[in-house]
């Protein structure tokens, strides 16, 4: 089976073709295509995702990759295709929301001959509504155009699949996958801690009441005057402390060695949810008491907010992993790539839960990729999971 895969959840505009065979209990990918346009350096100056822009762009770059990724794949032929002026109006109607969208694609379709692909997958959500609506709209009017069936993915559910997914040489595998699977989510829209004991069937077992980790990177890193996106900058400063003393092998590592001290929230509550807007909070508090930090001080601030947060995120998945009694570990979303975070759950896992399978994926996976939602896509697919019409959800849960 080919599954098309088109994510516009944020600032990656992305499109992937992924050959899928296989079940629940082994299935192999091989990336036929994969094309990926990030507009982090457009966002900076604003110091976050800009809505408005970010659907703008991704109307811009969307024919442009689909071609890409056809080409790589091997499936762009050039053909002149005929179409009906009811397809056309059909097709007009669907991109109507973005400007020159509608041009770009029917000159583009009109072209080529109709892929050889069996699905389209697309983000239906969470996410920025107005980014979905334009990858959604998109994989509307391909599957109009060219007779496939669509399936919606949710964005997290692809964060699940892509840290399952093992890597070879030449593809990607999902096997021997124990349940129940325990996933913690993390990204700058996310914390949240979610069951599997079945495929595609979830669970929430706990989530942030507050801020999501990675906000709390990005607002804490703002606070330091650094750049967006805050998570890469304040993880490359605690590092730097690391480099000069390195951390002893427990939960978090070591604390500042400077007098700033973190609090840990929620780390001894009796539940599985966590709280980070009192952390961020508290950075903010120090920061007003002192006159203004030097290089150095900045760097043990940036170790002691990742101690904390990597202290907390341990604690509270190592509760979730006693009472779920899960085999098998996952960590997901954009702060999986954060070394520390990698560094400890790993140690930590080894030493005291040495039964439970750790996964955790590799850094081109990690951030947002159409890649793992064409994964998550085929086993919607294996289960007849196709609709008909999506709507954007910026909210859309997991469980």
């Amino acid at each position: 089976m080919k599954i098309l895969a088109i994510e516009t959840s944020c600032d990656e505009t992305a499109i992937a073709i992924l050959e899928c065979a296989g079940d629940e209990k082994h299935t192999e990918f091989t990336v036929l295509g994969n094309a990926l346009i990030s507009q982090i350096d457009i966002h900076k100056e604003y110091g976050g995702v800009f809505p408005a822009l970010a659907k703008r762009e991704h109307a811009k770059n969307l024919v442009p990759i689909l071609e890409a990724a056809l080409e790589e794949a091997e499936l762009l032929h050039e053909d002149t295709q005929a179409m009906s002026e009811d397809m056309r109006a059909k097709i007009s109607e669907i991109l109507a929301r973005e400007p020159g969208l509608s041009e770009a694609f029917l000159d583009f379709i009109s072209e080529c001959e109709p892929p050889a692909i069996d699905a389209i997958a697309v983000t239906a959500g969470p996410g920025l509504e107005p980014a979905l609506w334009v990858g959604i709209n998109f994989a509307r009017a391909l599957a109009l155009a060219w007779d496939k069936p669509l399936i919606a993915v949710n964005h997290m559910e692809g964060h699940i699949m892509a840290a399952l997914a093992k890597e070879t040489r030449s593809n990607l595998v999902i096997s021997e996958v124990k349940m129940p699977v325990l996933a913690l989510l993390i990204s700058g829209g996310h914390t949240e801690l979610v069951l599997m004991k079945k495929w595609l069937e979830y669970e929430l077992v706990g989530q942030t009441l507050d801020d999501a980790v990675g906000e709390a990177f990005d607002k804490v890193a703002r606070m330091l005057g650094m750049p967006y996106p805050g998570g890469p900058e304040i993880s490359r400063l605690a590092e730097a402390v690391r480099e000069v003393k390195p951390p002893p092998a427990a939960e978090g590592g070591l604390t500042s060695l400077t007098q700033f001290r973190l609090p840990r929230p929620m780390i001894n509550d009796a539940t599985c949810n966590f709280s980070f807007s009192g952390l961020k909070t508290a950075v903010l508090t120090l920061l007003k008491k002192g006159p203004y930090l030097n290089e150095q001080e900045k760097q043990h601030m940036a170790h002691e907010f990742e101690n904390a947060v990597t202290e907390v995120l341990w604690k509270k998945t190592s509760r979730a992993l006693e009472q779920t009694q899960a085999q098998t570990l996952v960590i997901g979303g954009g702060v999986s790539s954060n070394t520390h975070i990698r560094r400890t759950f790993t140690h930590s896992v080894d030493t005291m839960c040495p039964h439970v399978s750790l996964r955790i994926p590799s850094a081109s996976l990690s951030t947002d990729n159409a890649i793992m939602i064409a994964l998550a896509g085929f086993y919607h697919a294996q289960q007849k999971d196709f609709v008909i019409d999506i709507t954007a959800n910026g909210n859309l849960p997991l469980a």
